[in-house]
């Protein structure tokens, strides 16, 4: 089939840097991509992960600002 393509710039100059890089022709870039683009159009996305969080309170008396403080009264100071 032969029909008029119109490119935006940007997307000329990176079909000319892949034709230079991999030797194809123009039709062979053209048509390459294009499939490429058909086929992950027509993937199924993954069902987005979402972390559900839960209120655990706090623990009396422990203050979460300080790591290395935290770390000394949860195990210890010998837990270097």
């Amino acid at each position: 089939m032969r029909t008029t393509l119109s490119l935006d710039d940007d997307v000329s100059a990176l079909l000319e840097k892949e034709i230079r890089k991999s030797g194809a022709s123009f039709k062979e870039a053209v048509n390459h991509y294009i499939r490429l683009g058909l086929m992950a159009s027509k993937q199924k996305l993954a069902k987005r992960f979402v972390v559900k969080p839960v209120d655990m309170g706090s623990p009396e008396g422990i203050n979460y600002d300080n790591v290395a403080e935290l770390l000394d009264s949860l195990e210890g100071p010998e837990h270097k």
